[in-house]
């Protein structure tokens, strides 16, 4: 096997090749956030439902990955911005894949803004960054997002189908794009990506909504979620990512997942 495929073993599920991430490169962008405090702690539990993989950068593997319990991949987010720079989606490469490697990543991720002012910047970096991963066999996980001053509305499938594409035809192994709103349109999202799509979560909202939003994607063709906030900003993350990962690899039902989060 090449090392991509064997990497990818270790973020995605072999029987059923789909996969849960919980992203939790929120501390560079808004700092020590709800769930973030002990990042240790909050990959343990995330780990403990079932999470394939977690993301962050840098921080997460020096000060809170793999500190006990179940073993969870790790993928090293490579770009970044904060909340209070002057272009929040002006993203900037932060790290290498030849680090990452270093550092015991099983694949990176990159962000980028498509239709922002800095939207060139950011295609010459995922370029590069896909030609390294193919040159040292990691994966590579593009988080594309519509967001600029032609962009009215994010989840707009035409602009969805679009981001996800690019990821694509620039050498990405996994996209990570925002959910159309319904199965139908987010079809059209994966038909015309030739690789997996997993759907992001956006803001904290609650249990049935995100449940709700799996189940719509995964019906849609995603090849499973990157879900944070939701995620390790739930009460009970653990649960949580266990409901979530029974819709991904199980096909059970938002009220079948509900139960799990019963106490």
């Amino acid at each position: 096997m090449r090392g991509k495929e064997i990497r990818l073993e270790r973020i995605m599920n072999r029987n059923t090749k789909k996969t849960v991430i919980v992203p939790m490169d929120h501390g560079v962008t808004n700092g020590p956030i709800a769930g973030l405090i002990d990042m240790g702690q909050t990959v343990n539990l995330v780990a403990d439902g079932g999470a394939n993989a977690v993301i962050g950068h840098m921080g997460l593997a020096l000060h809170g990955h793999r500190q006990g319990g179940r073993d969870v991949g790790l993928i090293l987010h490579l770009s970044a911005s904060t909340s209070l720079g002057p272009d929040p989606n002006n993203k900037v490469l932060v790290n290498t894949v030849t680090n990452a490697l270093k550092m015991g990543a099983d694949a990176v991720s990159m962000h980028v803004n498509i239709g922002a002012d800095s939207e060139a910047q950011m295609l010459e970096d995922l370029g590069n960054v896909s030609v390294e991963c193919m040159e040292w066999g990691m994966p590579l996980l593009a988080m594309m997002y519509p967001r600029g001053k032609k962009i009215k509305t994010e989840n707009d499938v035409e602009h969805v189908k679009l981001a996800a594409r690019v990821a694509a035809e620039l050498g990405a192994d996994i996209v990570k794009t925002v959910y159309t709103g319904d199965p139908d349109s987010f079809r059209e999202v994966t038909r015309g990506c030739p690789v997996p799509v997993v759907v992001a979560g956006g803001s904290k909202t609650d249990d049935r909504t995100t449940l709700e939003l799996i189940e719509g994607a995964m019906a849609g063709g995603a090849a499973g979620i990157s879900i944070g906030r939701n995620a390790f900003q739930h009460r009970t993350p653990d649960r949580f990512v266990r409901a979530a990962a029974c819709i991904v690899h199980a096909n059970k039902s938002v009220e079948e997942a509900m139960e799990l989060l019963k106490v």
